[in-house]
């Protein structure tokens, strides 16, 4: 909840916005390649810490959970305290705890500083376009600041798994956190001129949060329990879980600072389009987790296979903005949606059966269609059937539920591939993660959707110049533009 403006600073834009703009840009890059790097140095963090499959599924969810907790504070924080110092600190937090990941000597420190990563992400994202809005202040000159913003932190899930790759083949897998440190304090010196933002008295509540991170650390320990066939333990930890969502909505109800605004609360519409960005976050992170898991090939092969999925996902959303501003934006929700369980579907068969490089291939350029137009099209959908007070908290809660549903599919697949990692069982995260995207056009076609009023062609059109650079990856990027 938010009041009045406490302090209301004119914005200052500095003497270098041009590389302030490629400071907060490279920012974002550094959060997003963490996210894409870490995929092929899974099979490396297995041999180097002695441990399996469940470990490194630890090191995912360990980042997306306290990413998916903490969006929402991140953004309230950058209102309070101003967007400027919550991103200086969150740059800084995040160089400190990725050389701490690379200095890591076991899996429980590891889980730790990843764990810190999540939470300096957190504060990054949702400051770095409130800082755009500062500085370019003119809607037409802040577009185009936007559309470089994403062009060069998009650029980093095309060239994470190719770049993760070579620096394994470097330093192992401790380098793809090293090379954090250097881009942090790039950044610090591109950005060191202050920029001042509005602060705002908002109410912040930690209660809500705090249960958010304990409800899927123990659903993760209720999977990963599953997936060792310790059933009691599992169903112990699912009735916690459980529990605990339950504990953290009534919580939420009555906390001056809600997660989701009551205006949200009954929103059909609305919670349709967060059950879409948790099921592609699911199917993504599926995908990014487990197939340089099967591929028994080097880091930098497993990051050449995953190309036609990541170019896909970096460089078709502005051509999905295009088709939303033409047709609305359910049309390339459903068309991500066929096309996701299809490429699902050939990912299980490409790699269940090895020597079927050109099966994979396809499988990985639908599951990028899949992405590419699904999020951007779920966003516009979600902020235009919002209420207009409710408009803002949109995109924080989309996020985090994104980063949920990344935090269950590592859950999953970690925990379906400790088993065992023979022919039968590799396809199954894949094939799960189809069922989800198959629910997901099931959503997507109901009679209630086809109802929705949507918005004329042309209020389309404004919105799609922006449409494809809030969602690029897994990691949360903003669904809103701060300042407008």
């Amino acid at each position: 909840m938010s009041t009045a403006p406490s302090v209301t600073d004119r914005p200052r834009r500095g003497r270098r916005p041009a590389a302030q703009l490629v400071g907060i840009a490279l920012a974002y890059f550094m959060v997003l390649l963490d996210t894409t790097v870490l995929a092929v140095a899974e099979p490396s963090i297995m041999i180097s810490l002695h441990t399996g499959v469940a470990g490194v599924g630890w090191a995912t969810t360990a980042y997306t959970t306290a990413l998916a907790s903490a969006l929402v504070l991140g953004g309230g924080l950058a209102d309070r305290l101003g967007a400027y110092p919550v991103f200086v600190v969150g740059v800084v937090g995040f160089g400190a705890a990725s050389v701490a990941c690379a200095l890591s000597p076991a899996l429980a420190y590891l889980l730790v500083f990843r764990a810190l990563l999540g939470l300096f992400a957190a504060a990054i994202i949702p400051s770095s376009l409130a800082l755009i809005a500062a500085l370019y202040p003119d809607p037409g000159a802040r577009g185009r600041a936007i559309s470089a913003w994403a062009a060069i932190s998009g650029a980093a899930m095309a060239a994470g798994p190719v770049v993760g790759g070579w620096l394994i083949a470097v330093d192992d897998w401790h380098a793809v956190f090293v090379i954090n440190a250097p881009t942090a304090l790039a950044v610090l010196v591109l950005c060191r001129t202050p920029i001042t933002t509005t602060r705002r008295l908002r109410a912040l509540s930690w209660l809500p949060h705090l249960g958010l991170a304990a409800t899927l650390t123990t659903g993760t320990l209720a999977i990963t329990r599953a997936g060792h066939r310790s059933w009691p333990e599992a169903v112990l930890f699912g009735l916690v879980a459980l529990g605990l969502a339950y504990g953290t909505a009534a919580v939420d109800r009555t906390s001056s600072a809600p997660l989701v605004p009551a205006s949200l609360r009954r929103d059909r519409a609305v919670w349709t389009a967060f059950a879409w960005g948790a099921a592609v976050n699911y199917a993504l992170t599926t995908v990014l987790f487990s197939v340089p898991l099967l591929l028994h090939a080097t880091a930098t092969a497993a990051g050449a296979t995953l190309l036609p999925m990541t170019l896909l996902v970096a460089l078709n959303p502005p051509a999905t903005g295009r088709l939303v501003a033409a047709h609305g934006p359910l049309r390339p929700i459903r068309m991500g949606f066929v096309a996701f369980p299809v490429g699902l579907a050939l990912v299980a068969a490409g790699t269940a059966a090895h020597g079927r490089p050109l099966v994979l291939g396809l499988g990985l350029l639908l599951c990028g269609l899949g992405v590419s137009w699904t999020l951007p099209a779920l966003v516009g959908f979600a902020v235009q059937h919002a209420a207009p007070d409710a408009a803002g908290s949109v995109g924080g809660i989309l996020n985090a539920t994104r980063q949920a549903g990344a935090t269950v599919a590592a859950a999953v697949a970690g925990a379906v591939l400790t088993q065992d990692r023979g022919s039968g069982t590799a396809a199954v995260p894949f094939l799960i993660a189809a069922a989800v995207c198959a629910l997901g056009l099931a959503g997507a076609t109901t009679r209630h959707l086809s109802r929705t009023k949507e918005a004329p062609v042309a209020d389309h059109v404004a919105e799609a110049r922006h449409l494809g650079h809030m969602s690029r990856t897994s990691d949360g990027s903003s669904g809103e533009l701060p300042g407008d």
